[in-house]
């Protein structure tokens, strides 16, 4: 949930917080509140769905595994389970993506619901259901059926501590059954939060409409370093002869073709000509513009804020590299910190894998939706990043509201219509009238505060970018068009993958995962590594997707989606490694446009270096599960190297008047820093809050609600900056060169340092400063001490940072504190099944005071894991928790 949301549901609570507390101590039931909502996990339960009896074995930190006789039973059980555990976070997630936020919460809630029912997440969830397969169906069904024979068992605060606290806010709200559509709309918050370049778009756009050029703008957005690799590179994808990416293990120089990716990825097809063709962004759309970024605001970020900071590691080495001799797949979502975790580790076992019942699997999956979606069955094992091509677009639209029809190149045609009630919890039901265009819902009838419609009042474009004089009268709205807004069979692919036996069916399971497009790698027991971009991506007439387009020029309409043999894919590349880490997918050569706006490649580049280096060392032996999960640990940040040599060669007596003692030590420290980001460094701490300093000097004239942010853009942006000393930045309101620019940043870091962590500079530590607490949704950002005590989990000190391997980001606007994060941890060896290992960011359970609800955080923050047994005899040895499920 957004800060923005939590921050409107503080009135709520505050009164919610002690009528709880009170009411829970003065009625001496405290302890029985917490622990009736616990699970039995041990001897005999009845399941009257089930068809034949079901075993879940758990382990010492409550992770399931579930063995049955048929596919049906598995999936019952699996949502029984997830039940068990994780129910209120099953309900808040549907009730989120279903715009039910304000029937729980009241009318503090109702921008959310407007702007998700506008969207439709739950509408189109409806529409999906028909288009899946006959076992899809039927596998969702059954999960839905093991949920409600849980439901069933209990009710009110017997499902957990929430439910007790929203009972005395809410006694009217009860608890419906969960169906199949409620797990089909989780996939929409998925696609949403992993949706792409939409914040990107906004805020270029804003920007020119606050009269920055084009020009200045494109300045803020640098190309892609030129020794980053992308994914893939230097082949003709329609002749199948696509090679892996240059890199040191398997070049001793880059190729020629891999020197250059433009503006932040592929350049391809003819987005460069296109970009002629951008609708102008006049000033009077600035106030419109920046009313749709802060309305955004209210759609809550389930997985994590999507932003260039956010992304995730995966990666997958040959048995030729390996000690074992077969293939080692790692990965580790990058998403948002969040009590519980966003993903649950399980189990789903068919005693007998035959056509029947596929399913041999562990791994990692989302409560609410039945399946693995990361992990491994008998065969295979695979992980995912997020691709991040432009799957959304905004459309400026020409509206006649008096007779509800959108302009259409030369004529006016009815917008589609459909009516959503909102109940709200202690007031009356509100009747909203969603409008969608022909390229997608009207997302400026959900504003609250301002009516986007006005966008285009004064402020028409056309197709040569003029403002059209005869528009001018005419009311103007903004519409979305993205690829999770039509049905799709992403559920489909889930359990196709969890079925797949080699690179050829898991490829062919690939093809319904139509949203959201990921990287995909694979390893198998056969010796193959593999990768598979699946997904819809749109293909453009006019435009690139990077600026808000003109509704009502057909050039600009989408065209269709690029067929899926046309997506990048790789089968056992030469250098025998695959690295994937949100940078580009592909390279100039690569025929069709995904998108400009890529991640910048760091960690990417980072993982080569460290494969290649442990390649090296380990050439005689081979590397191992241990060495990829040191990877993931790895905290170097790679954009300091650049900026701390000009740090250093800063004078600061001459660059500042009246310069203290404290911040002539803290520059030194920088001269011994690793550049490693460890808990316990000084020197990280304090090139953190000079950095953070940095940006807001040189970058001081931005607008308030555009200032830049702290990742991976901005390291390659000052990089480029601090080579030209001429470059207009260097001049700003407080500083007129860039020497006295960096000279001022050490100095207010020093000064926030001694305030914050003391006045000795070498005993600063960044784990002081960079800390993790998972928060509750929604009582863990209540704004009172006591709620948050009682939902949140404890805090650790975390290394790493934002753009880093072990990506631990950070909301430079909002402090050093973790909000993104290395969600799950994983690596098998193909070799030995038994030999994997992972974690979770928190823990199984999801209720109050359980012992296995954040046992595995400080593990997480340490670089630890667990034994990841998949064999039933390692299973059976490492349970020590056995229950029965009957029918």
């Amino acid at each position: 949930m957004t800060s923005a949301t939590s921050h409107r549901l503080r009135w709520v609570l505050y009164p919610l917080c002690t009528v709880v507390v009170l009411t829970l101590v003065a009625a001496g039931l405290g302890y029985h509140q917490i622990t009736r909502a616990f699970p039995q996990t041990e001897g005999e339960l009845t399941l009257p769905a089930l068809d034949e009896d079901v075993t879940v074995h758990r382990d010492n930190h409550g992770i399931p595994r579930i063995y049955a006789e048929t596919a049906d039973d598995l999936f019952r059980a699996q949502g029984f389970v997830h039940a068990q555990d994780r129910f209120w976070q099953m309900h808040i997630n549907r009730m989120t993506t279903s715009g039910r936020l304000a029937e729980l919460f009241g009318e503090e809630q109702l921008e959310t619901d407007v702007y998700l029912r506008t969207m439709g997440w739950r509408h189109v969830a409806e529409r999906e259901y028909d288009l899946l397969d006959a076992d899809t169906r039927t596998y969702l069904d059954a999960y839905a059926e093991g949920v409600n024979a849980y439901l069933d068992q209990r009710d009110g605060g017997q499902l957990g501590l929430e439910f007790t606290a929203l009972g005395i806010l809410n006694s009217e709200h009860g608890v419906q059954a969960w169906t199949p559509v409620d797990s089909l709309a989780w996939l929409k918050a998925m696609a949403w939060d992993l949706r792409g370049n939409m914040a990107a778009e906004v805020d270029r756009a804003s920007l020119v409409a606050a009269g920055y050029t084009r020009a200045e703008v494109e300045e803020l957005y640098p190309e892609i370093p030129e020794d980053h690799p992308p994914i893939l590179a230097g082949g003709d994808l329609a002749d199948g002869e696509f090679v892996d990416a240059a890199s040191p293990l398997a070049h001793d120089t880059p190729p020629a073709d891999n020197t250059t990716t433009p503006a932040g990825g592929s350049a391809a097809g003819d987005s460069a000509d296109n970009s002629t063709h951008h609708p102008t962004i006049p000033p009077e759309a600035a106030p419109a513009l920046d009313a749709l970024a802060d309305g955004l605001h209210a759609v809550p970020e389930l997985l994590g804020p999507n932003n260039t900071g956010l992304g995730s590691n995966s990666w997958v080495v040959s048995g030729e590299h390996t000690a074992s001799g077969a293939p080692i797949l790692a990965n580790d979502p990058h998403l948002g910190a969040s009590m519980p975790s966003v993903w649950h580790q399980s189990g789903l076992h068919c005693a007998e894998v035959n056509s029947e019942c596929p399913f041999d699997l562990v791994g990692f999956g989302f409560p609410g939706l039945p399946g693995t979606v990361i992990g491994q069955n008998a065969d295979i094992a695979w992980g995912f990043t997020n691709l991040g091509p432009d799957v959304t677009d905004l459309y400026l639209e020409q509206v006649d509201n008096e007779a509800n029809t959108v302009l259409v190149d030369d004529q006016y045609e009815p917008l589609d219509t459909r009516t959503e009630t909102i109940t709200v919890a202690d007031a009356e039901d509100v009747e909203i009238t969603v409008r969608s265009s022909r390229n997608g819902p009207l997302l400026s009838d959900a504003a609250e505060a301002e009516d986007l419609r006005t966008i285009g009042e004064r402020s028409a474009v056309d197709t040569e970018g003029s403002i059209t004089e005869e528009a001018h009268n005419t009311d103007y709205a903004v519409a979305l068009r993205w690829t999770a807004l039509e049905p799709g069979t992403t559920a489909d692919a889930i359990f196709d993958m969890g079925a797949a036996t080699d690179f050829d069916s898991f490829r062919e399971a690939a093809r319904s995962f139509d949203v959201p497009a990921q990287n995909l790698i694979y390893a198998d027991t056969e010796g193959t590594i593999g990768y598979q971009a699946p997904g819809r991506i749109p293909e453009r007439g006019s435009g690139d997707g990077r600026w808000p387009a003109p509704g009502w020029d057909s050039d600009y309409v989408w065209q269709g989606y690029l067929d899926f043999d046309e997506l990048p894919t790789i089968e056992n590349p030469d250098s025998g490694v695959i690295v994937t880490a949100n940078q580009p997918a592909v390279d100039e050569d690569y025929p069709h446009l995904l998108t400009d706006d890529w991640d910048y490649g760091y960690r990417a580049a980072r993982i080569h270096e460290l494969l290649t280096a442990e390649l090296a060392d380990s050439a005689d032996g081979g590397v191992t599960v241990a060495d990829m999960l040191e990877i993931m640990m790895d905290a170097e940040h790679g954009g300091a190297q650049a900026v701390v040599e000009y740090l250093l060669d800063v004078p600061l007596e001459e660059e500042l008047d009246g310069a203290n003692e404290t911040t002539a030590e803290a520059q030194q420290l920088l001269a011994d820093w690793d550049f490693q980001q460890d808990v316990d460094s000084a020197g990280a701490a304090f090139y953190n809050a000079t950095w953070n300093h940095l940006l807001d000097v040189v970058f001081a004239e931005l607008p308030e609600d555009h200032r830049m942010p702290g990742g991976s853009r901005s390291w390659v942006l000052v990089t480029e900056l601090l080579r030209d000393p001429d470059a207009s930045w260097w001049d700003g309101p407080e500083h007129s060169s860039r020497a006295e620019a960096l000279a001022l940043a050490m100095d207010r870091a020093s000064a926030e340092l001694t305030e914050e962590l003391g006045e000795n500079p070498g005993q600063w530590r960044w784990g002081e400063l960079h800390t993790f607490t998972p928060v509750h949704t929604p009582f863990g950002e209540s704004g009172t001490a006591a709620l948050e005590w009682l939902f949140n989990g404890s805090t650790v000190e975390a290394p790493g940072g934002i753009s880093t391997v072990n990506a631990t980001g950070w909301d430079r606007t909002e402090g050093y504190h973790v909000e993104t994060v290395p969600s799950m941890r994983m690596a098998v060896d193909l070799a030995d099944r038994d030999s994997g290992r992972w974690v979770d960011l928190t823990g199984v359970s999801g209720h109050v005071f359980h012992p296995n609800r954040q046992d595995q955080t400080e593990l997480w923050a340490e670089g630890e894991t667990l034994a990841m047994p998949f064999t039933p005899d390692a299973v059976r040895d490492a349970a020590t928790e056995t229950l029965t499920l009957r029918p």
